[in-house]
């Protein structure tokens, strides 16, 4: 169901003709850069964090991963990554294919900064087999993004 909700709601603003799905997983910004034959980092990784009953979801480039201090000083709170049942129930969409599109009410999407740096990004569209190439601000005005918030850090290859 919720390949069918992201493609309407994309469909409504005239998107849907970009979705890209795959024959193989790309559940993992791993797998998604093969799939799409990309750079990591071009991976928009949607991640969704516990805020009470609700959540909080930010998108960060595929190279990096979350700064527990600029969150917790951003949000008020310890981030905590939702459990994959309580990801499906609460964000409508299941882990390796949750995406900042036609999420379930009240949850605020935020950008991460680390997607600024690149012409085009690819986050998931709903699906552990799919994506959708879109620049920063497509994907910003596409997911309601409330703001771009700087709470990610690059997380540097081992020499």
């Amino acid at each position: 169901m919720s390949l069918e909700k992201v493609m309407a709601y994309l469909k409504e603003r005239g998107y849907d003709n970009r979705v890209i799905l795959f024959d193989v997983s790309s559940a993992t910004v791993s797998l998604a850069a093969k799939a799409l034959g990309c750079d990591e980092k071009l991976i928009a990784k949607t991640l969704a964090f516990k805020n009470g009953e609700s959540a909080v979801v930010i998108v960060t480039a595929g190279d990096t991963k979350i700064n527990n201090g600029e969150f917790k000083r951003k949000f008020g709170f310890k981030p905590s990554m939702l459990s994959a049942d309580d990801t499906e129930r609460i964000t409508g969409h299941k882990v390796g294919g949750v995406c900042p599109f036609a999420l379930n009410d009240d949850i605020e999407v935020y950008l991460d900064e680390s997607l600024k740096r690149f012409e085009t990004v690819y986050p998931a569209v709903g699906t552990s087999n799919s994506a959708i190439p879109l620049s920063p601000e497509e994907l910003f005005t596409l997911s309601n993004a409330k703001e771009w918030v700087h709470v990610a850090k690059i997380v540097e290859e081992d020499a």
